[in-house]
């Protein structure tokens, strides 16, 4: 660790306060939490295996949110998703998977899907591009699932148009290939499409989403789709290791994110725009422009090193975090960040925010 990482170390350490993601809270306070919402719930028994309590309560609202028949909880996402497309894999008696060369499952699993089930994946797009259907239609048949993810997030969480994501879902019906949408940012995916959720997630045979990220729960995950699948899918939780004794400390912060945190997810992605213009305006660059979500990438013209240094001396000075860790991109001189906005975000002025970008970037 460098001196000037050992700063900026000290620096987050002593903000008391932060514009992206979410709120930090210690294990305690979260803890605490939890044993209120039990309360105000009114959960007094525990799962078990996954079976009962909150974890079924869970899944009964996660399937009429989304307008599916059923749903299953899980701890992990990439859990999840790798058990779903093992059942689609297997009915259809083959192992090719389709989906963006971007895509979470092959950057950030460790070749999991095909060690653990012996996937075969084949880009469905390339580089920063949303799917269509004649990208479906080009593929050798003989498929076994084709995966979307919405948004594309190492694209600058872009998503597709409407009319070519429904396209895409006929062309996969049409070639008899099961769609699954990776939605780990389905919550704030919604106010794009301005439709309501049951018709986004209707155009999927089934769908993954996320507790932990939009909804700010510490873990958890669900897949939602018809009951049959549904029941294949609890057996792969098993054998995968996730049907554990007692869910419910997980699926407690779920029903708190769905009922706290999901309606204002309109409230998130306004302010991030509202953010992006004020950033556009004070000279930076944002992908993509307006942003499709309440999260986006930010641009600077400037080595990482200055924009690091920048960075620390401005929360020592305004003891608030602006906005998380920058990186090189591969132009050099030019640095990147990921913006993502929540209820720590709504308390700030976005102009002074965007000011504190300005000043982080040299501008």
């Amino acid at each position: 660790m460098t001196d000037l990482d050992e700063r900026l170390r000290d620096a987050v350490r002593a903000c008391t306060d932060m514009v992206v993601w979410h709120r930090r809270t210690t294990p305690g306070e979260v803890f605490s939490s939890l044993a209120s919402a039990c309360e105000e719930l009114g959960i007094e028994d525990w799962d078990r295996y996954g079976d009962g309590g909150a974890v079924a309560r869970v899944e009964e609202q996660v399937a009429e949110v989304l307008g599916k028949p059923a749903a299953v909880f899980f701890v992990s996402g990439t859990m999840a998703q790798q058990a779903m497309l093992r059942v689609w894999c297997d009915r259809r008696g083959s192992s090719r998977v389709a989906l963006p060369d971007l895509s979470h499952l092959l950057f950030h699993e460790l070749d999991g899907p095909r060690l653990l089930h012996g996937l075969r994946f084949e880009p469905l797009t390339e580089g920063r591009h949303t799917p269509t259907a004649d990208d479906l239609r080009a593929l050798p048949a003989g498929l076994g699932a084709a995966l979307v993810e919405l948004p594309l997030r190492d694209a600058g969480c872009l998503l597709p148009e409407w009319d070519d994501l429904a396209a895409l879902a006929g062309a996969a019906r049409d070639l008899g290939v099961p769609l699954h949408a990776d939605g780990a940012r389905i919550w704030e995916s919604q106010p794009f499409y301005d439709r309501p959720l049951p018709e986004i997630a209707g155009l999927f045979d089934s769908m993954y989403v996320s507790f932990y990220k939009g909804l700010g729960a510490p873990a958890g995950a669900a897949v939602v789709g018809e009951q049959d699948a549904m029941d294949e899918l609890r057996g792969w939780r098993q054998r995968m290791g996730g049907q554990l004794h007692q869910l419910t400390p997980y699926a407690v912060p779920a029903l708190l994110g769905l009922r706290d945190r999901l309606p204002r997810m309109g409230e998130y992605v306004a302010w991030a725009r509202a953010l992006a213009g004020e950033l556009v305006a004070a000279g930076l660059r944002v992908n993509p422009s307006p942003p499709h979500i309440n999260t986006f990438e930010v641009f600077a013209d400037a080595p990482l090193h200055d924009v690091e240094e920048r960075l620390a001396a401005l929360m020592e000075r305004e003891k608030v975090q602006p906005c998380g860790s920058w990186r090189e991109t591969t132009v050099p001189g030019v640095s990147t960040t990921e913006v993502s906005c929540y209820d720590s975000a709504l308390a700030f002025d976005p102009a002074k925010v965007a000011a504190w970008y300005a000043e982080i970037a040299g501008l």
